[in-house]
């Protein structure tokens, strides 16, 4: 059995799976972004109608291997890491990460562990090496079966918030550089309690969080999680 295979046989997805649609029905979604993470951060995928969870759920989506590395290429013109000739990736999505956009609830998105191609001569169906999500949820796994400990993380994410010049481009923060202050604080109450709201309904649990000592600059701290639904719950927007 490849390693796509078991993901997709794993004990107990199918319940998910059919959880999902429930849900989908339930919330009234249409369409849903399938994402994973590329090597430098950027969230990339595809979006497919609700209508066909449940096959994208059972034989996922193909996307070229160099999405991983967003397409970029390298100062020869090359792409980095995966040539044009390269097959493409399998992307499988995790069910219980489903969750509503609350900024546009018609719109959900869904995290997905990437595979080799099943066609591929070496490895068809294979973990892909440059999934970092996936390579973390292994990681940790691994980490489980050894120690029988949970790795926890909580994050203390800061945000630059930027004035707008004449010409569009950015131009200054929009409070003063005066750390810890109230009054700064509270110039950019409007944006937190919108980030804030966006977090909970997402599931992440904002804990507190201050001005810093740059023009606007915030930071907003959130409650230690499960590894990888910790770094799940920060990828906010689609």
């Amino acid at each position: 059995m490849t390693d796509l295979e078991a993901h997709v046989n794993a004990e107990g997805r199918d319940k998910l799976v059919k959880q999902v649609r429930e849900k989908i029905n339930e919330l009234g979604v249409t369409y849903i972004y399938y994402q994973f993470i590329s090597v430098t951060g950027r969230i990339v995928g595809k979006g497919i109608p609700a209508d066909h969870w449940e096959r994208t759920a059972e034989r996922g989506f193909q996307l070229v291997y160099g999405s991983t590395a967003n397409l970029f290429v390298d100062r020869h013109g090359d792409y980095i890491g995966y040539g044009p000739e390269s097959s493409e990736l399998v992307g499988i999505p995790d069910p219980e990460t489903f969750c509503q956009l609350p900024w546009d609830k018609r719109v959900a998105r869904v995290f997905c562990t990437c595979f080799r191609n099943r066609e591929e001569s070496q490895n068809p169906g294979g973990h892909l090496t440059s999934d970092c999500r996936g390579n973390l949820r292994i990681i940790h796994n691994e980490f489980q079966e050894k120690h029988g400990l949970d790795m926890r993380v909580g994050t203390e994410p800061e945000m630059m918030w930027l004035k707008r010049g004449e010409d569009g481009n950015p131009n200054g923060g929009v409070t003063k550089p005066n750390c810890y202050h109230i009054d700064q604080f509270e110039e950019l109450r409007p944006t937190f309690m919108k980030v804030i709201e966006y977090s909970q309904a997402m599931g992440l649990d904002i804990i507190q969080g201050d001005h810093e000592d740059a023009p606007g600059q915030l930071e907003l701290n959130t409650m230690f999680d499960d590894v990888l639904r910790n770094a799940d719950r920060l990828t906010l927007t689609p």
